[in-house]
């Protein structure tokens, strides 16, 4: 293997040639970048909403230097509509490629990261997860892109329309197939891979690592801020009702209302689910996106062919070495997803804090007194503002969002399975910290 950087590094995976480039990690120590790698053919026309199909071999070079799509949704800066349908490619990182003779000994440990944004927003674009300190540790970086909102999470029961959901989790299951076929190119070990995400990606690993779909294609997971057990990671059997309001549609068949969305400009299917969002008000039962049980009826390959609670408390689940944990100061997303004027709905409709998956009626008198006793634990007795309960506010949205489903699925594991499981709390004050440094949060908390 040689010592000398190559500026114009080509590697020949698979499917054909790819170009990188060269920069430096935060050490000033050189890495290798190919950015835009696609994995799966353009997921448009007749394979919108369907489960992704693996990309075809191409001839000549392709230019991996560039970046590409990302999934469609609104610029968190610019309000501006951005990304693509055909949005479904990868990113590499590596110190080093290996030689002609490259010994098996020297490849690295794998970190495939899922990027997290409710399933709505977010992508592996390096300005915003960039490698540059994860690769100091001489690992081998993927990040992914997959759908998002109903691009990615549409689901119709008529097996014949070939759209049973979790679609977006079965691009991530092709991306990992990838990773397995060719990151040894890139000097990466496919018997060492860690998939790790955040939020909604930490949902999603937890996810891979119950679902039947993705054994043996990774070896440790890691779950940062999110998990199966977080009720926002899940859809509302009713989304499909909704979206045929907004339509105008007046109860159509599941047939008719899938022909109707496939013939639409992406743009408008991406307005609708912006309408769907204003419907589906933050709180913490399900969403319109998420995570759904696939129908019986339904023939192919599921992702889930039952209840990830019911998979976790069986057993029946991909038994790998597991992380989870999650930041001091994770609620204060909140004052990302719910203007801070409308914060009073959390302890005016007390019921937005009863955790979705304990399946309560809202409305029901247990559901309503759950709630009571929610929103007195956190803020007592005394008239609640935000000036005066912010902090209360935020603890609340880390506990119900998201520390909760952690613990939940950390005692379920520990009875279900003898593989290590760890579970860290972060809460150093830094300048790394994204959401305090954008929307001015002065608390503490990590």
């Amino acid at each position: 293997m040689s010592n000398e950087p190559n500026l114009n590094p080509v590697v020949t995976i698979q499917e054909g040639k790819v170009k990188g480039f060269l920069c430096d990690d935060y050490r000033g120590s050189p890495f290798y970048n190919f950015l835009g790698i696609p994995y799966a053919q353009p997921p448009i026309n007749e394979l919108r909403f369907k489960a992704p199909v693996p990309i075809k071999p191409w001839s000549g070079i392709l230019d991996c230097t560039q970046g590409s799509n990302i999934s469609i949704q609104e610029d968190y800066i610019s309000k501006e509509i951005d990304g693509s349908e055909d949005c479904l490619n990868l990113n590499v990182f590596t110190r080093q490629l290996p030689a002609i003779h490259t010994s098996k000994k020297l490849l690295k440990p794998v970190m495939v990261y899922i990027h997290g944004g409710a399933f709505l927003l977010g992508s592996n674009r390096k300005e915003i997860y960039g490698p540059e300190i994860l690769i100091s540790e001489d690992v081998v970086v993927v990040t992914i892109n997959y759908r998002l909102g109903l691009l990615g999470f549409l689901k119709f029961d008529d097996p014949n329309l070939n759209v049973p959901g979790n679609t977006a989790l079965k691009d991530m299951v092709l991306a990992l197939k990838w990773v397995q076929r060719n990151i040894e190119h890139f000097l990466g070990n496919p018997k060492n891979v860690t998939i790790f995400g955040n939020s909604a990606g930490a949902a999603a690993v937890h996810f891979l690592v119950l679902s039947p779909m993705a054994k043996g294609l990774f070896h440790k997971a890691i779950c940062q801020s999110g998990s199966a057990l977080s009720s926002w990671a899940y859809a509302d059997k009713n989304t499909n009702e909704q979206l045929a309001k907004i339509i105008g549609l007046s109860k159509p068949s599941e047939e008719r209302l899938y022909e109707h969305l496939k013939s639409l400009p992406v743009e408008e299917i991406y307005r609708m689910q912006c309408q769907l969002d204003k419907i589906y008000i933050k709180g913490n039962r399900y969403r319109f996106v998420g995570a759904v049980v696939e129908p019986t009826k339904w023939n192919g390959e599921k992702f889930f062919s039952d209840h990830p609670l019911k998979l976790l408390k069986s057993g029946k689940y991909n038994k790998v070495p597991l992380m989870m944990g999650y930041n001091t100061g994770d609620g204060m997303i909140l004052d990302g997803m719910v203007q801070p004027s409308q914060n009073h709905i959390y302890w005016t409709d007390k019921e937005l804090n009863v955790p979705g998956l304990l399946n309560l009626e809202k409305g029901s008198s247990l559901s309503k007194q759950l709630g009571n006793e929610i929103v007195q634990f956190y803020f007592g007795t005394d008239e609640i503002s935000r000036e005066k309960h912010l902090k209360e506010l935020y603890d609340l949205t880390t506990d119900n969002s998201f520390l909760s489903g952690i613990l939940r699925s950390i005692r379920h594991h520990r009875t279900t399975s003898n593989v290590p499981i760890y579970m860290y709390q972060l809460s150093i004050d830094s300048e790394l910290c994204f959401y305090k440094r954008m929307l001015n949060i002065q608390l503490p908390g990590g």
